[in-house]
Formats: structure tokens, C-alpha cells, sequence
């Protein structure tokens, strides 16, 4: 049984006119904070609904924040860890299932405050490692004692959060899902092998993580501009000079500065709503071309697939939004592979041991399936540094040929391939001034999941359907799963002379 956390709704962004509350997804080192840090704790009370009940469970949240910042500062919460303590009485549904170990994945919302202005964070992907569940005695069987439970700790990185108003600001939890997923005493995943619940604060009283005092950007932490220098507005600082990404018409900008200021100067004060402002795509889209290469680890066949080199072909900027008020640009890109003619990776080789002994080669393909990949790239526009978060997301299909086991061809017939598409996202993090980490134009490092379907249409004369379900197909441990592809900078068909052109092949790093 599953309580499916994705059904539940979320409260959206709000971003306030004038940027007086930005909540940034780029996961960048944040500045260094001329203020103290503190290490922030909160216990907040939560009612889990597990198929055995209801339970309250207090969950201990902490983080280490700063005692105060300067408004437009990026904040990154560090040593961040979600303590979920289950009691014994929640967990009658994993040792029914003779499971041993259970690990989570917690997405905890987080309320941002600052005067007037809210906004919700997800801190998602923090992950808690497998635990021992405790021993059911024969006599405590059925009895649902809440005593000997288990704690599942996740920890990991989290969203930037910067504030554009002086005065208190506050963090707070507020909705958690875990996703909790159970294994037997030999490692194997139990059936079913995972379990989402959504949990909600047990009452309406909001219980800070952390206060943090926000002073204004242009008091004694940030030296302020000699007013009698000639040619400059104490009150207006020079933003950072505006430089398109390679090989991109070099006017486009100048025309997205002119729409925006425009667009600014006919703001109607009273409707902030109004002020993101979409470019017509015939204004900057182009096109690319690039290579990206990577392995794909497969921890139930103890190894790793080289993926690549991917040939793909880039259609830029099918969608661009400037949201000066909110200061952030979103811009959609499209993405299609190709390979001798066909929507696909090239064929790759790999040995495995499946089942831990048994050496077992195919090579295996993956098909782009339904339509083109989307790059979705998210900008936050009022640091220097100029964050950015890239999110690349695919349908694709594996299909397995030239099978041999220990060595013995195995016949899997011409289409032995996953049962239906799969999704998978990779994402990566970067900063365009100075340019480093992962940026669309430069490349470097996407990392990300994906869940493996069963097969279909595996065998002559003999359904191998199971085998290589139970070999390969994902069962919800991310660990499963995990790819790492290296993009190599584009060769924009704007600038086919550029050093980026022909596009390279990137050595992939694992």
C-alpha cells in the first residue's frame, strides 16, 4: 500500500514586487557572512498517516543559518538534518514484510518570512541511510507497542534563500513527505518495496527554526559610494554588465533590457501580477549542437554503464520569461539525440555479475521516446554571481541485445526493451559571473535518478520477461540508479567559427 505524497498540494512561490523576498533554487556556495553563525533547532509535531494509523511523530529539525544578514545576501542553511523518529507502532507494515532495514527520503516545506512577504521553500532529496528495525518478540506481535521504534535521520543540501527587506525574518517547517523504503535481512527490497507519506503539522502554531535579523544592504557591512565621485548615484549601485552567452545574437539582450524597461515604465503599481514579461521566441531563439558522456551505475548488477558520447542537437530559448520585479529569468530549451539517423544514445557494452556472481554482458540502448527533452534553466537575477539552476528531463526506453551469460549467448529476440517509458532528470548547478559549475552554454556536470521499469518482450521461445526485470529494473533505491553525464560546451550555429566549434566529445568523469 502507497500514500502517494504527490497528491497532495503545495503552497506555490510568491515572489513580491520589487524582489523583497527571493527564494533561490541554485545550490551555490553562499557569501561569507560577516555575522556569527548559529546552530538552529526546532521540534515540530507532525500526524503521519501510515496504513496501521495515524501516528504524531515529533520531528527535529536543524541547521546551521546566520544570526543576521544583509538584505539581497545569499543564505545557505548548512548541516542541515530532518530527525524523524517512528514509533514502533508505524512500523507493523515493514515487519510484515519480513524487512530488516529502512532507509527515507524526506521533502520538508520551509516558510520564509520576511515583514510581509512569504514564501515556501522545498527542501527536497535529503536523504536518511538505512536503519535496523527493530526485532518483533513473538509475544508482541499484534500488539503495536510504541516503544524500540526507529530514527531516520536525513541530511543534505538545500535552496539558497535571500531577503529584501530589513528587519526579522523567521524560517519555519511546515509540510513533510517522507518516502521510506524497506529491505529484507539479505539486501533484497521488499514487496512492496517503498511507502510515501505525507505528513502535516499537527497544529497551527508556527515554531521557527531559526531568526534572523536582515539589515539593510547599504549599511556599515557594505561600504557605501562616495557620493562625490562623479557619474554615480549613491543610491543606485551599478549592477554587473550584461554579456550574452556565446555565439548568441549579441543585440538580444539590448532588445530584452528595452522590452523590460518598457514593460517597467507601463507597470501598473496596482497590479504587480503583470510585471513578468515573455519574450516572443523568434527574438532569441537559435540553435546548438553539443556532446555529453557519462556512466549510469546499476548497484543490483554491481557496475556502471558508460553512456555516450551523446550527440544532441539544441534548439535555445523556446521560452523566455525576465521577471525583473521578481528578479529571475526562466528560459525552456529543447534537446533531441541523435545517433546514425535515429532518436538515441549510441549502443553501449557493459559487463555485469548479476546476482552477484554470474558475469553477464548486453549491450544496451537507449531510445528517445515522445517529444524532445526539455532544459529548463532558472536565473536569480539580484546577486552578482548571477546563480543558475539547470533541470534536463528525457522519456526514454531501454532496449537489451547481444546477451550472453557466463558466456553462453542468450537469445532475447529483437525487442526485449523496458515495458514503457521512463523519465530521466538530471540536474546541475552553476553561477555566471564568475562562470563556474554547471551553465548551459559552458556545459560541465548533470547529475541525477531514474527508475527502471520492468521488461517486456524479453526471449525466443522462453519468457526471460522476469529475469531481466529482477536483474535490472529499478525498485525505488535511488542508489539503483544514479547517472553522471558531462555536457561539453555548445557550438551555437550563431557563431560556427567559435573555439566551441565542432562541438567536442567531454571525457566523462565518474
Amino acid at each position: 500500500m502507497t500514500l502517494d505524497a504527490r497528491a497532495a498540494a503545495r503552497r506555490p512561490l510568491h515572489l513580491a514586487l520589487g524582489g523583497a523576498l527571493v527564494v533561490a533554487t541554485a545550490l551555490i556556495p553562499s557569501a561569507e557572512s560577516v555575522a556569527a553563525d548559529q546552530t538552529s533547532e526546532v521540534t515540530v509535531p507532525y500526524t503521519c498517516p501510515f496504513p496501521s494509523g495515524t501516528e504524531q511523530v515529533d520531528v527535529e529539525v536543524k541547521a546551521v543559518l546566520p544570526v543576521t544578514a544583509r538584505t539581497g545576501e545569499t543564505i545557505r542553511p548548512q548541516d542541515v538534518s530532518v530527525a524523524v523518529p517512528l514509533p514502533r507502532s508505524a512500523l507493523t507494515q515493514f515487519t510484515a514484510l519480513e524487512a530488516a532495514t529502512l532507509s527515507a527520503t524526506a521533502e520538508l516545506t520551509v516558510r520564509n518570512t520576511n515583514g510581509d512577504h512569504t514564501a515556501d521553500a522545498s527542501w527536497q532529496q535529503l536523504e536518511a541511510p538505512e536503519a535496523a528495525l527493530p526485532p518483533q518478540d513473538e509475544d508482541e506481535k499484534g500488539e503495536g507497542k510504541d516503544t524500540d521504534g526507529v530514527v531516520l535521520t536525513a541530511t543534505g543540501e538545500v535552496p539558497t534563500v535571500a531577503f529584501g527587506t530589513p528587519g526579522p525574518a523567521t524560517l519555519a517547517p511546515a509540510g513533510l513527505t517522507l518516502t521510506l523504503s524497506s529491505f529484507t535481512e539479505d539486501g533484497a527490497p521488499t514487496t512492496p518495496p517503498h511507502l510515501t507519506v505525507v505528513c502535516a503539522p499537527a497544529d497551527d502554531e508556527e515554531r521557527p527554526l531559526a531568526r534572523i535579523a536582515v539589515r539593510d544592504g547599504a549599511g556599515p557591512a557594505t561600504p557605501a559610494p562616495d557620493p562625490s565621485t562623479p557619474g554615480e548615484d549613491p543610491a543606485e549601485p551599478t549592477p554587473p554588465p550584461v554579456r550574452p552567452a556565446p555565439g548568441l545574437d549579441p543585440d538580444a539582450h539590448r532588445k530584452i533590457e528595452d522590452l523590460t524597461e518598457a514593460r517597467l515604465e507601463a507597470l501598473d503599481d496596482e497590479n504587480p501580477g503583470s510585471c513578468p514579461i515573455e519574450i516572443p521566441p523568434e527574438w532569441i531563439m537559435t540553435t546548438a549542437e553539443t556532446y555529453a558522456a557519462g556512466y549510469a551505475n546499476a548497484v543490483k548488477l554491481d557496475g556502471a554503464a558508460a553512456l555516450g558520447p551523446a550527440f544532441m542537437k539544441v534548439v535555445l530559448n523556446k521560452r523566455y520569461i525576465n521577471d525583473s520585479c521578481a528578479s529571475t529569468v526562466d528560459v525552456t530549451s529543447e534537446v533531441e539525440f541523435e545517433y546514425e539517423g535515429k532518436r538515441q544514445l549510441p549502443p553501449t557494452k557493459a559487463t555485469f555479475l548479476s546476482y552477484g556472481f554470474m558475469p553477464t554482458t548486453a549491450t544496451m540502448v537507449l531510445e528517445q521516446v515522445g517529444p524532445p527533452a526539455v532544459v529548463q534553466t532558472h536565473t536569480v537575477t539580484n546577486t552578482p554571481t548571477y546563480p543558475e539552476e539547470s533541470t534536463v528531463t528525457a522519456q526514454l526506453s531501454m532496449r537489451l541485445y547481444d546477451v550472453e551469460v557466463n558466456g553462453v549467448p542468450l537469445d532475447v529476440g529483437p525487442n526485449c526493451r523496458t515495458e514503457r517509458p521512463f523519465e530521466q532528470v538530471l540536474r546541475g548547478y552553476g553561477q555566471s559571473y564568475p562562470p563556474a559549475g554547471y551553465l548551459v552554454a559552458t556545459g560541465g556536470n548533470l547529475t541525477g535518478y531514474a527508475h527502471i521499469p520492468p521488461f517486456k518482450g524479453c526471449g525466443v521461445g522462453e519468457n526471460l520477461d522476469p529475469l531481466f526485470t529482477s536483474a535490472i529494473s529499478s525498485v525505488g533505491r535511488k542508489a539503483d540508479n544514479y547517472t553522471k553525464m558531462t555536457q561539453a560546451p555548445l557550438c551555437v550555429a550563431t557563431n560556427p567559427d567559435g573555439p566551441d566549434c565542432p562541438p567536442k566529445v567531454p571525457k566523462p568523469q565518474k
